[in-house]
């Protein structure tokens, strides 16, 4: 599958999205970093290997970026928390999600594994979810709660599935939300496009890699 983002033209795309979406992307945040976290939705090889049935031709483009704020927020002390996608073998906890996807990316196999180039550090915190959403049946909110955040960013795969989802989740908890055009993706531009639209509306402030990193 062609992507419709490479890492050569990653920059020049955002500035496009944002462009196309700036009537509505209304409510800019200015994040307070001694209260925010980081969250790397989902960066799996199970969806970053080109061999996978579940391949997100975005992903390679995204990494770099997500790699930066990884450093950065490490750098600064800040959490970073990773989701992983997942499901048992027998998809005993896959329910809908079995029959609407072609394969399940089945715990403790080298593709649920994050990418190597952003593996976490052995204190970070990974939420193993089985829907869409980082929140729901996962222990997220009290990890956040605990750690007293109020500002999240959200970079990883899906842009419009599981990115969208845990943004929506967030808002509805109250969470400021920085979600990052250039640090997440999904398989279409016209997905990408339509989540950064409706999420700069109603849900989150619509930014970019450079913005996080400078305005901290």
């Amino acid at each position: 599958m062609k992507s419709y983002v490479t890492r050569d033209n990653l920059k020049e795309k955002t500035k496009i999205w944002l462009k196309k979406i700036s009537p509505y992307n209304t409510h800019r945040l200015k994040l307070n970093l001694k209260k925010s976290a980081l969250l790397v939705i989902d960066m799996q090889r199970f969806f970053l290997d080109p061999n996978s049935l579940s391949f997100t031709c975005s992903g390679p483009a995204i990494l770099p970026n997500i790699k930066r704020l990884i450093d950065f927020y490490r750098a600064k002390k800040r959490p970073v928390i990773y989701t992983c996608h997942i499901h048992k073998k027998d998809g005993s906890d896959a329910g809908i999600m079995r029959w609407w996807w072609q394969g399940m990316c089945i715990e403790g196999t080298e593709e649920s594994k994050v990418h190597p180039e952003i593996e976490p550090l052995p204190e970070e915190k990974i939420i193993y979810k089985h829907r869409y959403s980082a929140f729901y049946n996962t222990d997220l909110e009290t990890v956040l709660r605990c750690s007293k955040i109020e500002d999240l960013v959200i970079t990883g795969i899906m842009t419009n599935m599981c990115c969208e989802s845990t943004a929506r989740d967030a808002y509805f908890r109250d969470y400021r939300i920085k979600f990052l055009a250039d640090g997440t993706g999904t398989i279409n531009e016209e997905m990408h496009l339509a989540s950064l639209l409706n999420l700069g509306l109603g849900f989150a402030d619509i930014s970019t890699t450079q913005e996080v990193l400078k305005t901290l």
